[in-house]
């Protein structure tokens, strides 16, 4: 059983504990049960289940650190593996960035553990890879999938007397749909901590329609598009400018966030007055542990605010150096969002592309936020507020940026990833060549 409960993880993490000799002394234990199905040409090829647990020494002497881990729970592994964290600690170098650990912290009780998710057996991930499998066949579409869901639990324990501990459960689906011709490509994503929000009959019927209305894709020229952007299609960007949110890059001048002349663009606007970006380990739709890997409590933080800067992220070290408090990384990504639906959106549209994702996404220039990539998996021509036709896949070359600043309307938030994104229209997106893969 590699789930333990808090009592029963706090004695194993205590037993450790009292071996300890060292100056300083973090123990973080951690355990899963997952299971998995995967299906390709319309028929499952794996499936499993994987039950995993681990316990990790860190020990100080002054700013020297080492760190073992281990597997096994009794008294004489334990001992050992504290022993050797401890080696290893007196064999390093110091590190001029050590933090000491912290000291007990008072964490808000989080919803992130399912007891459906916990229960999925491999029946119902059976019925999950049918679900695409049947009707894909049946609209003469091959599918290709992975589904795979966990119980999880991590506790921290330090000798400082700080302890932690989170319960979740996670449930992940995608699936690619491919026109049996060959000409066609859908897609689609679902990601839950309750597997009773997920549908895979009716993220399947995405993914085979998209695959049958994206056939003999006709080329269009490259330039500058209005574009509605489902949230698989910004994620990649959006989150790239989201970890930009980095005080000491900014600081040091290595980033998108750093003035000109030196400074930060904190409270500087940005972006479109409309966006707002805020992260909530609490959001029923998206939450999150309610600690992060340092121990340090996760609250609501708001990073743009009316397309300004609000926050910066400040490490402990970082946060010390400049005479700040520390302001934690977000565990997950939340912007706001309006009323319209995807049709909607497409129904106020008199030119454009609906890009269904983007991939491969690759830096172009840190400083400007500049990426390149490439749309997939269903690209469509929008004319007089209807999909008239399926499109070639392009290169595009943007900044999330550029982007927020070409903002028309914002759609209803859609989970992906873990975050909350909207579907966006952005005018001006910038395709710079055609791709002619599906």
């Amino acid at each position: 059983m590699a789930i333990y409960t808090k009592e029963e993880a706090k004695q194993i993490m205590e037993k450790a504990l009292s071996f300890s000799t060292a100056d300083a002394c973090e123990i973080n234990l951690n355990g899963s049960e997952s299971g998995n199905i995967r299906y390709a040409r319309n028929t499952v090829s794996t499936a499993g289940h994987r039950s995993n647990q681990t316990l990790v020494v860190q020990s100080n002497f002054g700013k020297k650190s080492g760190t073992a881990t281990i597997d096994e729970f009794d008294d004489e592994s334990l001992k050992k593996v504290v022993k050797r964290a401890e080696e290893l600690a007196k064999l390093s170098p110091e590190n001029p960035e050590f933090m000491e650990p912290l000291g007990p912290q008072t964490y808000d009780e989080s919803i992130t553990f399912s007891e459906a998710t916990a229960n999925i057996t491999p029946e119902y991930r059976a019925n999950v890879a049918n679900s695409s499998i049947e009707p894909a066949a049946a609209k003469d579409v091959t599918a290709a999938g992975f589904f795979d869901d966990s119980s999880r639990f991590s506790a921290m324990l330090n000798s400082k007397g700080l302890f932690a501990y989170n319960k979740s459960t996670d449930s992940n689906f995608t699936v690619t749909m491919r026109s049996n011709d060959g000409t066609g490509s859908g897609w689609v994503s679902r990601d839950y901590n309750d597997i009773s929000k997920f549908n895979a009959g009716e993220a399947s019927k995405i993914a085979i329609d998209k695959a049958l209305m994206s056939r003999e894709a006709k080329a269009i020229e490259p330039g500058k598009y209005t574009v509605i952007l489902e949230p698989a299609a910004s994620i990649g960007l959006l989150g790239n400018m989201g970890r930009s949110l980095n005080a000491r890059r900014a600081d040091e001048g290595r980033s998108f966030m750093s003035k000109e002349g030196g400074g930060t663009k904190l409270g500087e606007k940005i972006v479109d007055e409309r966006v707002n970006i805020w992260s909530n380990p609490l959001d029923p739709e998206v939450p999150t542990s309610t600690w992060n890997g340092q121990g340090q409590p996760l609250k609501k933080t708001s990073w743009i605010e009316k397309g300004a800067v609000k926050n910066l992220a400040y490490s402990r070290y970082w946060a010390e150096q400049k005479k700040v408090k520390p302001v934690p990384f977000p565990s997950n990504f939340i912007m706001q969002g309006g009323d319209a639906s995807l049709e909607d959106l497409i129904k106020n549209t008199k030119k454009g592309i609906l890009v269904t994702r983007l991939w491969y996404i690759r830096n172009v220039d840190p400083q400007t936020l500049l990426y390149t990539g490439l749309t997939r998996d269903g690209t469509f021509y929008i004319e007089n507020g209807k999909i008239k036709h399926p499109i070639k896949n392009f290169r595009f070359n943007e900044s999330p940026i550029i982007m927020l600043n070409n903002l028309e309307t914002l759609g209803k938030q859609v989970r992906i990833d873990g975050n909350l994104v909207p579907y966006m229209k952005i005018r001006d997106f910038t395709f710079t060549s055609l791709s002619d893969a599906v």
